[in-house]
């Protein structure tokens, strides 16, 4: 496990790099990361990887070592498909991949590769402190704090930094906090980049471990969530995202880790975990949603294969893929309380008091 006391080395980052038009986000890396998988959620050769964004005469450098996870079998560089991956290849872009892919690069797992220095591991860990120690711990995540002197200075007075300069890094890394939308990360309610942001830092850092050959049991996930300070560097801590934590591992954990993108393991987890039940999705979908049925907030999309474990494993809500394109949280919750009163009208249920009886009672109490 790389350390986060770990000298900082900014390597390619400091380099000029474009990435299109400020008002198209992270578009370029959400393209980038169809061409290079060649639109498969399959781990793919890193050569292959370069060999196929280079025809578009797009650098390399920054999706590959700073966004993306390389492992190494057989002698053999992998670049990981994993949530990250799986959004840029299930859903056109949008402001929700920007703040996960923002995220990804703040959590600063990598991998190993060929020729890699041991920095290169968590290459952006000056990024990672200078949130969690400067933006979340010092401003209480007051983002109109964040420019390219605050970084600088941040950086430059830190002994961890063993850069050449810091002017081009600051300005760089204020360039993607801007296209990855990190002003939108205090948002106090839970949102749908912020519940794949979980799963991404998961499949990340089981990842990391399986480097150092630590496999990871599902009672650690919690913990090991909090000890990469998984909600520290993705805005205000609040008692929702705290319990939203937990109920978001137990969907993971269900539907078998990186492992839910393999239809056959997904397959082999369903017989043994709810055997015996009926698919009731439509065959075209591919893509559906998880919803807590306490908490409408948190929706997770997840590979079709998974939903009979989210079902009754897991016990979320399941929405097919069309819904969930379109998912309305007021119009759901509304349907949803339609269909318990109908519900209630079939049974025969009457409320044994008026709603003025219930307020004066209230009142009164």
């Amino acid at each position: 496990m790389a350390d986060e006391k770990q000298e900082w080395r900014p390597g390619s980052f400091t380099k000029n790099f474009s990435w299109g038009r400020d008002a198209a986000g992270l578009e370029e890396l959400h393209e980038t990361i169809r061409i290079g998988f060649a639109e498969r959620m399959e781990d793919v050769p890193r050569e292959e990887f370069r060999a196929r964004i280079s025809k578009r005469n797009r650098p390399d450098y920054i999706p590959m070592n700073y966004f993306l996870f390389t492992r190494q079998s057989r002698g053999e560089d992998y670049i990981v498909a994993d949530e990250l991956v799986f959004q840029a290849l299930s859903a056109p872009h949008s402001a929700r991949f920007d703040k996960l892919a923002m995220f990804t690069f703040l959590l600063s797992f990598a991998g190993k590769f060929k020729r890699a220095n041991p920095t290169q591991r968590r290459p952006a860990m000056w990024a990672n402190a200078y949130i969690r120690e400067h933006i979340d711990r010092e401003f209480a995540w007051d983002t109109r704090r964040i420019s390219a002197s605050d970084i600088a200075t941040f950086v430059g007075e830190d002994e961890r930094y063993k850069g050449e300069t810091v002017g081009k890094l600051a300005t760089n890394l204020n360039f993607i906090f801007d296209k990855g939308r990190i002003r939108d990360f205090p948002r106090s309610r839970i949102e749908r980049w912020w519940v794949d942001a979980l799963f991404l830092a998961l499949d990340r850092i089981i990842e990391d471990r399986l480097l150092d050959r630590q496999v990871t049991a599902s009672d650690q996930y919690a913990s090991l969530l909090e000890r990469h300070h998984f909600i520290q560097l993705t805005g205000r801590r609040t008692l929702e995202k705290e319990m939203a934590v937990r109920h978001l591992v137990l969907l993971y954990e269900v539907c078998g880790g990186r492992e839910r993108f393999s239809d056959e393991a997904v397959a082999r987890r369903t017989e043994e975990r709810v055997p015996d039940v009926e698919e009731f999705l439509s065959a075209t979908d591919h893509v559906v949603g998880a919803i807590h049925p306490k908490n409408r907030t948190i929706l997770k999309s997840i590979p079709r294969s998974c939903a009979l474990l989210a079902r009754y494993a897991a016990g979320f809500e399941v929405i097919g893929e069309e819904e969930l394109a379109n998912f309305d949280i007021e119009r759901f919750v509304r349907s949803k309380t339609k269909e318990a009163m109908l519900r209630l009208q079939e049974r025969q249920i009457r409320p044994r008091m008026s709603a003025d009886e219930l307020m004066r009672i209230t009142r009164e109490k």
